[in-house]
């Protein structure tokens, strides 16, 4: 088992510590928090052992999990990276860029994993469909949510479009070719509502909006490919695929029908793959420890981050 500790026992922190116990590849160690009061309740409370200082805990672990603020990444990173320690990072992978790529490269040089906690790639929704996601080539998101004071201090695209951005970014296999972007603030110092569309080289468009200031909770994507519709909605973890092909020469009484100006028939199918249950937080921390064991990359690379984080600050810079 891979000795583990957690950097930082917010809210996310606590679920991560949880999660760590609990899993069959880990053997946590403990944690370690800046807000010392904090820390002493955590500790009173949930039994984890609490280090008075990062280098103390870094020094006890296989792996560091690193839940801190964004703006704490970064050096939390390369303390655990000098110290030969292997690396998951919560989103988004750091605050800048350079700093991303610095991580990277550090982490190359001492042959160690690192995975960034992209958690919707283990939304068992999206797991569900993925195989039939092919070459889309137009994409629309929601991700909107009630006001929340926490996450307020980042823009609404690195607290909540970066989800999507890293799952687009997954299934579009062509480079960025334009971006356009609006975003307001209403409530916060940082936009709270935002929308963007991604134009890529091979000619996919994807359109996304988020919000932290709507009336109710939504996370739909939807993908339009050749002969195919897929909806994923992340957040009741139900998906929809709707496929097209020729239609027969003798249509059943129950066959879904279209047919086009030029007198192209179609039949219209659904083909809904099944829903497996399980814990994306949970399946993540256990890929990432799969990964290490086998030597192999994991399935959120820190290049993946690192080009999320890109894509997410162009969408800032519109604004």
């Amino acid at each position: 088992m891979l000795k583990a500790g957690v950097l930082g026992a917010g809210h996310l922190g606590k679920i991560h510590l949880r999660l760590l116990e609990q899993s069959e590849n880990y053997q946590l160690i403990g944690f370690y928090d800046p807000n010392k009061e904090n820390a002493l309740k955590v500790e009173a409370e949930f039994g984890y052992t609490y280090f008075e200082t990062i280098e103390a805990l870094i020094d006890a672990v296989d792996v560091v999990d690193i839940v801190t603020p964004t703006l704490s990444h970064y050096d939390c990173a390369i303390q655990a990276i000098k110290k030969g320690r292997h690396i998951f990072i919560e989103k988004p992978i750091t605050n800048t860029v350079e700093e991303a790529e610095n991580i990277r490269k550090l982490l190359a040089e001492h042959n160690l994993r690192g995975q960034v906690g992209h958690v919707e790639r283990f939304n068992p929704a999206f797991k569900a469909v993925k195989n039939d996601i092919d070459s889309p080539m137009f994409i629309e998101t929601h991700r909107l949510a009630e006001f929340n004071p926490r996450g307020t201090d980042v823009p609404v695209v690195l607290d909540l479009m970066i989800h999507d951005i890293d799952v687009i970014l997954s299934v579009v296999k062509s480079k960025v070719k334009h971006i356009s972007a609006s975003g307001v603030s209403v409530i916060s110092d940082t936009p709270d509502i935002a929308n963007a569309r991604i134009e890529f080289e091979n000619g996919c468009v994807a359109n996304l909006t988020a919000s932290r200031i709507s009336l109710k909770n939504m996370r739909k994507t939807r993908f339009f490919q050749k002969d195919a519709y897929i909806s994923v909605d992340f957040l009741e973890k139900k998906c929809e695929v709707v496929k097209m092909k020729d239609a027969p020469e003798q249509a059943g009484d129950f066959d879904m029908i279209l047919q086009n100006a030029e007198g192209v028939k179609k039949q219209i199918y659904f083909d809904n793959p099944s829903v497996e249950n399980n814990n994306a937080i949970l399946d993540e921390l256990d890929s990432f420890a799969h990964a290490i064991n086998t030597n192999t990359s994991p399935v959120v690379t820190l290049h993946d981050g690192t080009e999320a984080l890109r894509v997410a600050n162009a969408i800032i810079n519109q604004f």
